[in-house]
């Protein structure tokens, strides 16, 4: 039986009422003639004889103006003195935008990842380390640092900063390691961050990660505090020992310049008496050229005026008084020097006066029985 026949199926086919029964589906071919006209009527499109629409046309002369100022202002890079642009086309580094207004395709063709090279990050490690002559200490450290290569910061390494990190906890203990506990916590702390900050800087190198360190700032190491009573101990036995070569250093600061002096006063105390002694051999030799001289003219005479010279330099230095008496071979001896002390102790002087007589042979007659006549008078 046909699907038209209305005899059987009360006028029905198998995919219901068609004609014009309003309970049917729609015609295929009407619904693709409607949805070709709401396009076209969406475009400013009309069929024969329908009036243009003027309001679409605005409409999407706006949406494609907004569509553009979009695309530029993606293409549209304004770079930061202190940042830096990675671009990439398709994934790809194809160059490193600088400071100012850039101008990039738009996404997804290129991408601009900004990269702030200018600001100082800082990344810090504290552990328990073992020093050079096996003590224990907590050791601070605080590392900072910038970003030199942008590309390379971004790329190289998956994770600089964890990379740095472990770096900067490497080279402590290398450098600790190496170190004596004294050093460490007295004198050394400059030194030994500047030995960390070139280890640090040459790891990062070798590694590329467009890492540049700045300072390495170490902070004051400590002892545990289980042995933080020893340590103490130690630290105070220390400083007594500094103490006591300070004063020694004060007390030879103090000595030293004195001894100078006192051996530059004999030195020239010396050389003094070296020039008098030489000055006066060379009078003595002098007046003795000339005495010769004279010697040679009259001997006798100069003979006799010497021998007087030195009896009265003899006897001007002595306080007893010896005189001749004519006629005979006895000396009388006033004793002048007991009676200046007799005066000056407040006694009145002997009004008889104490002789004595010697004889030629004595030592007190010596003089007078050596030279004869000459010796006559009070000398």
């Amino acid at each position: 039986m046909g699907w038209n026949d209305s005899s059987g199926g009360n006028g029905k086919d198998p995919w219901g009422n068609r004609g014009n029964n309003p309970d049917g589906p729609p015609d295929l071919d009407e619904i693709v003639r409607k949805m070709q006209k709401g396009f076209g009527g969406l475009f400013g499109r009309r069929g024969p004889g329908a009036p243009r629409d003027d309001r679409s046309s605005f409409i999407w002369i706006l949406v494609l103006l907004g569509i553009a100022i979009l695309v530029l202002v993606d293409m549209t890079y304004t770079i930061d003195e202190r940042e830096r642009g990675i671009v990439l086309r398709f994934g790809k580094h194809v160059a490193t935008l600088q400071p100012g207004l850039n101008f990039r395709f738009p996404r997804p063709i290129e991408e601009v990842i900004i990269v702030n090279v200018g600001q100082v990050r800082s990344v810090t490690h504290k552990s328990t380390m073992l020093t050079r002559d096996e003590n224990i200490v907590d050791v601070e450290v605080a590392v900072q640092w910038r970003i030199n290569d942008p590309h390379a910061y971004r790329f190289n390494v998956y994770s600089p900063e964890a990379t740095l990190h472990q770096a900067a906890e490497s080279a402590v203990r290398e450098i600790i390691g190496k170190s004596k506990l004294d050093f460490v916590l007295t004198e050394g702390r400059s030194q030994v961050a500047q030995s960390q900050l070139k280890v640090i800087q040459q790891i990062m190198d070798d590694y590329q990660t467009g890492i540049l360190i700045l300072g390495v700032e170490m902070q004051a190491a400590k002892p545990p505090d289980e042995v933080k009573a020893a340590f103490d101990d130690a630290i105070k036995a220390r400083e007594d020992e500094q103490r006591l070569v300070n004063e020694a250093e004060a007390y030879r600061n103090d000595i030293i310049p004195k001894a100078r002096g006192a051996a530059a006063r004999l030195r020239e105390e010396s050389n003094a008496y070296k020039a008098r002694v030489i000055a006066r051999a060379e009078g003595e030799a002098n007046r003795f050229e000339q005495l010769l001289a004279e010697y040679q003219r009259a001997p006798d005479i100069t003979r006799e005026r010497l021998y007087l010279d030195s009896m009265e330099s003899v006897l001007s230095n002595t306080s007893k008084v010896f005189m001749d008496t004519d006629g005979t071979n006895n000396l009388m001896y006033i004793p002048i020097d007991k009676i200046m002390e007799s005066s000056q102790r407040g006694n009145q002087p002997s009004t008889s006066r104490e002789y004595q007589t010697e004889s030629p042979g004595t030592a007190e007659s010596g003089p007078s029985g050596t030279y004869g006549d000459r010796t006559r008078g009070a000398r």
